[in-house]
C-alpha cells in the first residue's frame, strides 16, 4: 500500500534513493569502524578499543532508524552489501598500518563527507521535495556525525 502523507509518490521515491544512499554510506563507514575496532595497533589500544566500539554502536543505531525512515515513507531499504557499494560515497581502502592515529584519520574523513552531503542536501529535502521531516531527520543525523568527527579530531 503506498504512503498518503501529503507528499508525491515521485518526491517520496526521490527521499527513498537519497536516504538509500545515506544508508549505504552509514553500512561502509560502520564495517570501516568494526574494522578499526577490531585490528588497531597502539599504545593506546584498550582505549582506543572502547571508544571506537561506542562509535560503531551509534552507527549501528542510525543505520537501523534510517532503514526505518525508508519504510515509513513506503519504500525499501537496500539491504545488500552489492546495493551499498554501488551506492556509497566512500571507499574500502585499506590502511597500510593498524596505527590508531590512521584508523582515526580516514574515519574522520568519511564522518566529514557524511556531514558535507547532508548539509547539502537539508535543503533539498524540505524545498524541492516537500519533506520537511526527512528534512528533520538528517538534521539529527549531521548532528550525531559533528559529534563523532569532533572526538575523532579531539583524539588526534
Amino acid at each position: 500500500m503506498k504512503s498518503n502523507i501529503g507528499i508525491t509518490q515521485e518526491n517520496l521515491s526521490k527521499v527513498a534513493h537519497s536516504l538509500n544512499i545515506l544508508l549505504a554510506d552509514e553500512t561502509v563507514l560502520y564495517i570501516k569502524t568494526r574494522n578499526a575496532h577490531w585490528n588497531v595497533e597502539d599504545p593506546n589500544f584498550h582505549a582506543l578499543h572502547l571508544f571506537l566500539e561506542e562509535q560503531y554502536g551509534l552507527l549501528a543505531q542510525l543505520i537501523d532508524d534510517i532503514a526505518e525512515r525508508i519504510r515509513s515513507i513506503g519504500h525499501y531499504a537496500e539491504a545488500t552489501l552489492k546495493a551499498y557499494l554501488e551506492l556509497t560515497h566512500l571507499s574500502e581502502k585499506k590502511s597500510k598500518k593498524n596505527d590508531g592515529a590512521g584508523f582515526l584519520k580516514e574515519l574522520l574523513e568519511d564522518h566529514e563527507a557524511i556531514i558535507k552531503e547532508l548539509r547539502a542536501n537539508i535543503s533539498v529535502y524540505e524545498e524541492d521535495w516537500n519533506d520537511v521531516g526527512s528534512s528533520d531527520f538528517i538534521t539529527g543525523i549531521l548532528q550525531t556525525h559533528e559529534k563523532i568527527a569532533w572526538m575523532l579530531r579531539s583524539h588526534l
